[in-house]
């Protein structure tokens, strides 16, 4: 499995501005890290079981400085499950949030956060501050403009900067689509939330944008008309949006495992309530029903190449 790979654009300008993006593999989100004159920052830690190799990435940078900032654009276990190593790494580390789940950090409530319902791991965390919409943060030597973008999760936040035109588009924008829609998954109408983020992305003007997972990328207004194709499809088609969500759940829970029988994938796969959700059960489904629309999206996960199955295993590819 490839956790870290090379941007396909010439990042030299990010790099004078004291900007090293670390592209990560999927199970991780991409980690940003600014290296100002007077204090260091870094935007999202990725997932809990990749920890080590954030540290390591973030120190070797470093060269001996120590992370002063820590943000996370959203809660979820891909972009804050560092979090916590980072903390320990370095002591002296303010984290910053944003505001929307704060008394659930606070409490440290699994279930609130998503995680225990989705059979995701992130280690406890604390946090010193918050990130709220409206207001700029200093990252590097410069002040970045903090933005909702509410969709893919109803608290995330966006960072931009003005005068260079960079953006931290988090999950709200990649370059081929954006994340998951979970609000809709729950019953909350939410893609008119999307469309509202991608209106609001395209207004900002931005020239070269930094994803949540995948390369740096220029060529915005290509990626918001992709990502307007695809919300209109989810929006004509929503049973389209659950199983593409279903899919990549179990996408995400392989690239954990790495391999796994058939047996433990599909009692994961019943006992995850945030799947049931998704499926929008009811008490007459019955366990042929669930085995027949299990081994349905595993054969479109090995007809994209995702997923290689051996016998009665299932290996992550």
């Amino acid at each position: 499995m490839t956790l870290l790979q090379t941007a396909r654009i010439d990042t030299a300008h990010l790099e004078e501005l004291g900007i090293t993006v670390f592209e990560r593999g999927w199970l991780s989100s991409n980690n940003v890290l600014f290296t100002g004159s007077t204090s260091t920052a870094l935007v999202d830690s990725g997932y809990c079981t990749h920890a080590r190799q954030t540290i390591n990435l973030v120190t070797e940078a470093l060269n001996g400085r120590p992370l002063d900032l820590l943000l996370n654009t959203h809660l979820h276990s891909d972009h804050c499950g560092g979090n916590a190593a980072l903390q320990t790494e370095f002591p002296s580390l303010h984290t910053r949030i944003p505001p929307g789940q704060a008394a659930s950090v606070a409490n440290w409530d699994p279930v609130a956060l998503t995680y225990a319902s989705t059979g995701q791991t992130c280690p406890p965390f604390a946090f010193q501050g918050l990130l709220a919409p409206g207001t700029t943060v200093q990252l590097g030597d410069n002040p970045w403009e903090i933005h909702a973008a509410k969709g893919h999760d109803p608290h995330s936040v966006i960072l931009f900067e003005p005068r260079t035109r960079v953006l931290i588009s988090a999950d709200a924008l990649w370059e081929n689509g954006f994340g998951i829609v979970f609000p809709e998954l729950e019953g909350l109408e939410a893609f008119d939330e999307v469309a509202g983020t991608l209106d609001l992305i395209e207004t900002l003007g931005a020239t070269t944008i930094v994803p949540g997972h995948g390369p740096v990328f220029e060529n915005a207004a290509g990626a918001l008309r992709r990502a307007r194709m695809r919300l209109e499809q989810f929006v004509n088609h929503p049973e389209q949006h659950r199983r593409h969500a279903l899919k990549v759940l179990i996408k995400f829970k392989l690239l954990e495992w790495q391999s796994v029988d058939w047996d433990e994938l599909y009692e994961w796969y019943v006992t995850t309530p945030y799947i049931a959700l998704i499926q929008q059960r009811s008490s007459q489904t019955n366990a042929v029903e669930l085995q027949l629309t299990l081994n349905s999206l595993i054969r479109d996960l090995t007809d994209r190449h995702a997923v290689r199955r051996e016998d009665n295993r299932l290996i992550n590819i």
